[in-house]
């Protein structure tokens, strides 16, 4: 429970964790009676969750509603941005719930939300990654219906998981009738919060194993076309490194967006300052910013589409298929 302390005082604050602030506050996401005073964490929580929906909703629907974007990597570029979408409007109900209708059950539900959909991000994420690896694997048949059907099973197994991670706290899987069980994310238990911990660890190792292997195969394709050609063009060198260069930074990307949170949720405990347990969420939290940026505005056809529904000066994009390498 809330330590209560004297009136108008900074104490009473609630928000997502259940570390003490620098004021003595205890953070939870228990329901409270008084009016709570606001934090300026969840402020920004609740404004990056706002940028986070309007950036995600303009890909969704331009994914969905775009005849032309129906090739298995969009699909995937569109799972990712569903998921994180789905983690700004869960941000922004979080602040509206705590803030202005606080309940304890309804907590449950947006914690369930914003679980669901952060997971389904990663999720995606190495969906994407594990489709660019396949396509340059088996490139003579990825154009084929395995890969719709690869993808489509990919899509829910991720969702799938993803929902099931989400509801456990709703049904039952929390540690709002034993604190003792408390993780610094309440009201996830400890165990719950190592469980996705590790999760995203694994995953990032996953990642960072088939991001080596596709360095490996591109540069392995462009020393083929050096010997082919008896000499190494320039033209493709630069084009080698700046796709190499373009894996590290999406895989740079995501480990510093999730990593301080996947270490605090394993070492973290509820004595240490709220400070540091923000300070951990905000960069997970970034990464759904983040991701349209360098998975779905960098691509042309993306763009041309983007363009042509804003102010109708491009042509819509040709309906052909797409490999992941080309995104």
């Amino acid at each position: 429970m809330m330590e209560k302390g004297p009136p108008n005082s900074s104490e009473g604050q609630q928000g997502w964790f259940s570390a003490r602030n620098g004021s003595g506050s205890s953070l939870d996401l228990e329901s409270v009676v008084q009016p709570l005073a606001l934090n300026p964490w969840d402020v920004v929580l609740c404004i990056s969750g706002t940028i986070i929906s309007c950036e995600n909703a303009i890909v969704v629907v331009l994914i969905f509603h775009t005849p032309a974007f129906r090739a298995p990597t969009f699909l995937l570029i569109g799972s990712l941005a569903t998921a994180d979408l789905l983690a700004g409007l869960g941000l922004i109900l979080h602040f509206a719930f705590v803030y202005f209708i606080p309940s304890g059950a309804v907590s449950l539900l947006t914690v369930g939300l914003l679980v669901t959909s952060f997971t389904a991000s990663v999720s995606s994420l190495l969906a994407i990654t594990i489709d660019r690896y396949l396509s340059l694997c088996n490139a003579l048949t990825y154009y084929s219906e395995r890969t719709v059907t690869r993808t489509y099973i990919m899509l829910i197994l991720a969702w799938g998981a993803s929902v099931c991670h989400g509801l456990l706290p709703v049904v039952g899987w929390n540690c709002l009738k034993e604190p003792s069980a408390c993780s610094v994310v309440k009201p996830l238990t400890k165990s719950h919060l190592t469980v996705l911990s590790a999760s995203f660890l694994a995953v990032l190792l996953v990642m960072l194993q088939l991001y080596v292997q596709i360095c490996r195969i591109v540069c392995r394709h462009a020393q083929q076309i050096a010997v082919q050609r008896h000499f190494l063009a320039s033209s493709q060198y630069v084009t080698t490194r700046k796709g190499i260069a373009t894996l590290a930074v999406m895989l740079g990307t995501f480990a510093s967006c999730w990593l301080p949170f996947a270490v605090y949720g394993l070492l973290g405990d509820c004595g240490r300052p709220g400070l540091c347990a923000y300070a951990a969420l905000l960069p997970a939290a970034y990464n759904s910013l983040l991701n349209p940026v360098l998975y779905a505005f960098r691509n042309q056809e993306l763009q041309k589409g983007l363009w042509a529904a804003c102010c109708g000066c491009c042509p819509a994009p040709p309906c052909r298929a797409r490999s992941p390498s080309d995104v």
